[in-house]
């Protein structure tokens, strides 16, 4: 029943992350929390999150834009290593608190700024790499950061989720090693029930697949905003 309910929970994160270009650790790590230890949710769930951006390369790979990719992935891939490091040195609680704050703030300045957009000079994608792949090292939630700075872009629908997912394929692959090193593994009873997960995972982004569709192009924008409200009220007054 756990292992059911894990996939469950899998499937709804993976749909909900695909449309906001993030979701999946934004909503299974606190859940997961009430039931497993830090350590063992941020390894299952960093396994399950980078398997669920590949499927939205795959499946959106015609928005796949590679020199975005980099000036957001490669940076992020040092952040993600260094924050990795300091899991168990630093306040989890703390930086969702932080990063909750953050977005409302960022929320409630494009309403009265609508027509704001992000600079599109290499820095600005850099400096926006690095400091959501710190968040992804170090509490295993970036993609929340990484989704706020990639919607200044004003970005396709296509573009935005393919970039997203490629981004967060990256600074997996560069997080997930760190963990394992510093003695993190998955727990014989969830072992081989990642397989179901990691097919839980692509039943959500095919399942986005269909709702994306149904969004206008300019009202996509909004609704990457409403996700990243609620995200931001849920990391500020119930971590």
């Amino acid at each position: 029943m756990e292992i059911i309910l894990i996939a469950l929970l899998t499937f709804v994160a993976s749909t909900v992350g695909t449309l906001a270009g993030f979701g999946i650790s934004t909503i299974m790590v606190p859940t997961l929390l009430f039931f497993f230890p830090f350590s063992v949710v941020l390894i299952v769930v960093g396994i399950i999150h980078w398997f669920g951006n590949l499927w939205r390369i795959i499946i959106f790979r015609k928005g796949f834009r590679l020199r975005l990719t980099l000036l957001f992935g490669i940076p992020g891939m040092a952040a993600a290593v260094v924050g990795a490091f300091f899991v168990s040195r630093v306040s989890d609680t703390l930086l969702s608190q932080i990063l909750g704050g953050i977005l409302l703030f960022y929320v409630l300045f494009l309403l009265m700024k609508p027509t704001f957009t992000l600079s599109k000079k290499p820095i600005s994608s850099i400096a926006a790499g690095t400091l959501s792949g710190f968040f992804s090292g170090i509490f295993g939630i970036g993609g929340v950061l990484r989704s706020m700075f990639l919607s200044a872009y004003n970005l396709p629908k296509s573009v935005f989720i393919a970039t997203a997912g490629a981004v967060s394929v990256l600074v997996d692959s560069s997080r997930l090693p760190v963990y394992f090193l510093n003695g993190n593994t998955v727990p014989e009873e969830l072992f081989f029930g990642l397989l179901l997960f990691i097919f839980a995972s692509f039943l959500g982004v095919e399942a986005a697949k269909f709702f994306v569709h149904k969004i206008p192009e300019k009202r996509f924008r909004a609704v990457i905003l409403c996700f990243l409200f609620f995200a931001g009220i849920k990391l500020l007054f119930f971590s």
